[in-house]
């Protein structure tokens, strides 16, 4: 585990006290034991170094005792040397990008794990959407979806990824709605790229002519269920900035699509950036 994500801050003492669930998955999941480092992500983004002080079976309590020192995985290291880039350094300008999943509708198996996957890459917002190939009972159970399960899977892969990205999984909506609420995130914050992934090569362009050279402040990936995305869709898309990509590689599974172009267009902004390749 990179970090546990703590609800609430430590008291008066420097003490955070895990009970119920949590305290579950410390000590029978986890084996934590009195003595043992901890990394506590505090409910405004703060990574806080803590130390197992207590562990009580009889109240089912284990006390964290926080340490003097704080620090963030989205603050600047204060090396400067020419030629290194730590992972902080890369953390931090990763996560200046917001990046947004637009989703389509696929099985609940496949869409918990590119939820848990998009979630361990830093993505920050995902919506689900009600594609002309998304299957109807894949629909019903995306709208029946339990929001504690979803919140679960989150957590989980927060705490196993150490991302400090608080990922929100919208309710599922339209297409429509989705662009709407995409072009109402941007209107101030000009700098953005919108990719939707795309089986055919109609219209496609390559990541980097559409990330250019601008410092990308907000990015949105659109990825297809099993089927893909419709000729009609990417023309509703297109009409709010949307560009179609048509990676030439092997066929892959919408699963394994999201992740791809989430990967791809994340490498494709962190290059662009002018601190990762010093001369």
């Amino acid at each position: 585990m990179r970090q546990f994500l703590s609800q609430s801050y430590p008291d008066r003492k420097g003490l955070i006290f895990i009970t119920g669930k949590d305290f579950r998955y410390m000590r029978q999941v986890l084996r934590t034991k009195p003595g043992d480092m901890v990394s506590i992500r505090l409910p405004d983004g703060t990574l806080q170094n803590t130390t197992v002080a207590q562990i009580s079976e009889e109240t089912r309590t284990l006390t964290l005792q926080v340490c003097s020192s704080k620090c963030s995985l989205t603050e600047k290291p204060e090396s400067s040397e020419k030629h290194c880039v730590s992972p902080a350094q890369i953390s931090a300008n990763l996560n200046a990008t917001e990046y947004w999943l637009f989703q389509f509708i696929a099985k609940p198996a496949k869409m918990e794990q590119i939820i848990r996957q998009a979630v361990e890459c830093g993505v920050s917002c995902i919506v689900p959407i009600e594609g002309a190939f998304s299957q109807k009972q894949n629909i019903q159970a995306m709208n029946s979806t339990k929001g504690q399960r979803i919140e679960r899977i989150i957590k989980e892969a927060r705490q196993q990824s150490g991302s400090p990205i608080d990922t929100k999984v919208l309710p599922p909506m339209s297409l429509k709605d989705a662009c709407l609420l995409w072009k109402d995130a941007v209107q101030t914050k000009p700098n953005n790229a919108a990719i939707a992934l795309w089986e055919r090569t109609e219209k496609s362009q390559p990541i980097h002519r559409i990330i250019g050279q601008k410092n990308v402040e907000m990015a949105v990936i659109a990825a297809g269920c099993e089927g893909g995305i419709s000729s009609d869709e990417i023309e509703i898309m297109s009409e709010y900035g949307f560009v179609p990509v048509h990676f030439a590689v092997n066929i892959l599974r919408c699963e394994t699509a999201a992740l791809y172009g989430i990967a791809a267009v994340q490498s494709a902004i962190l290059e662009n950036k002018s601190w990762v390749y010093r001369e």
